[in-house]
């Protein structure tokens, strides 16, 4: 393939796939705002059994998606990127719009199990982006896609409130399953992946294999753990927001909507700095954006702990989605410079699986700080996390690249 046709092609991709992987963000996170009124809808539960159920149906999907997101990487490496796009968008449109006909909790469960198992469509684009890319424009490349999924996913609530609120539960699950079969129609027409080359080496085949494949799998693995600590700190937040803006307005004025709006921001700002950041830090050295983006934001959280109304919770929380967009885009941006392509597709879907450990513990670490202290406590307990992230990073990953 010409160098002029190659470059257009990762081009195209990018677009195509960062429209994708928002749809699928919005699509993902647009039935949070009501997944516990839907199941209290499902049977007559007690306010402990639905709390119960609550937690039980939102982490299934973490669970089975961190089990099978390697096998689903492993066969990416085989198959090519694009079918597993293909498959997860399908699997997850058909799933999503089933969870709209379903009569008892039990079918939910079962269906957000499912979702888990046809996980892989953003790590999937990502690391066909990444093989795609030339190696000096990655971080831009992919600094685009996770702004663009982190816009949606934080966008999500505000549509799917939207949506309950015109139609019904039913009808918006139904509508989500159709966002993610435009996802699907857009990367079966509009994607290629035309240099694909389908491990041929045995040695590939198997996990040991990659390992040895790896330059530094010290490196590798330490962005991994990167990673998870990342993806906790943000998450201890999330369970805790609605209710310290609660405190902070004094249970007084209209609470959801204020705290739908502070959950938008960071998102906002991810948006428009990740691709920046990204291309940025393929001039300057990714691993200083990254160190960048962890001293800011310890310092943002620890001040967060000591707000004393919304307007100052507001500022800082914009201001974080600014230390996101320096975080987990670049350390993909590391991976894809430190892996080879043959493996890509493993080595993404591994971090990714380390994204959704990072999902399941932080609202778990979250939510018991402020069982046991206070919601202020949360955010200094999130500012050391980050301080720790910040010297594993800065003693293991960076010693690693040198």
């Amino acid at each position: 393939m010409s160098q002029s046709k190659n470059n257009e092609l990762w081009r195209k991709n990018l677009k195509v796939l960062s429209i994708a992987v928002f749809i699928a963000g919005i699509a993902f996170s647009e039935v949070m705002p009501f997944l516990s009124l839907y199941i209290d809808t499902l049977g007559t539960f007690t306010h402990q059994e639905l709390n119960f159920w609550s937690g039980f149906v939102f982490s299934g999907v973490y669970f089975v998606s961190a089990v099978v997101s390697p096998w689903w990487g492993k066969l990416a490496d085989k198959k090519g990127r694009k079918l597993m796009i293909l498959r997860a968008s399908l699997g997850m449109a058909i799933v999503l719009a089933a969870m709209g006909l379903v009569t008892n909790v039990w079918q939910l469960f079962f269906l957000r199990m499912t979702q888990g198992f046809f996980a892989g469509f953003v790590s999937n684009s990502n690391a066909l982006i990444a093989t795609e890319t030339p190696k000096e424009k990655s971080g831009q490349a992919l600094g685009t896609m996770t702004s663009a999924f982190t816009a949606g996913n934080l966008l999500g609530p505000f549509v799917g409130g939207a949506l309950a609120s015109a139609f019904s539960y039913r009808v918006t699950f139904l509508i989500t399953g159709g966002l993610l079969l435009i996802a699907f129609f857009l990367s079966l027409f509009f994607v290629h992946e035309d240099d694909f080359k389908p491990i041929t080496e045995q040695k590939l085949e198997n996990t040991r294999g990659v390992i040895s494949a790896l330059r530094s799998p010290i490196l590798v693995f330490g962005l991994m753990l990167t990673t998870l600590i990342i993806q906790a700190a943000n998450n201890s937040i999330n369970p805790i927001v609605s209710l310290y803006v609660r405190q902070l307005m004094h249970n007084q004025g209209n609470i959801v909507f204020v705290s739908g709006i502070i959950a938008a921001l960071p998102g906002i700002a991810t948006f428009l700095a990740a691709s920046r950041f990204g291309a940025w830090g393929d001039r300057i050295g990714t691993h200083k954006i990254i160190i960048g983006g962890f001293i800011g934001a310890t310092i943002l959280f620890f001040l967060t702990a000591f707000v004393q109304n919304t307007w100052q919770l507001g500022i800082l929380r914009f201001l974080v989605g600014f230390t996101d967009a320096c975080l987990f885009p670049q350390v993909q941006t590391l991976l894809t410079k430190n892996s080879p392509v043959q493996v890509t597709g493993r080595i993404f879907s591994w971090n990714q699986s380390a994204m959704y450990i990072g999902n399941i513990v932080g609202p778990l670490l979250g939510s018991t700080i402020a069982g046991i202290s206070s919601y202020s406590m949360v955010f200094i307990v999130t500012a050391v996390i980050v301080v720790a992230n910040l010297i594993l990073f800065r003693f293991n990953v960076i010693k690693n690249l040198n």
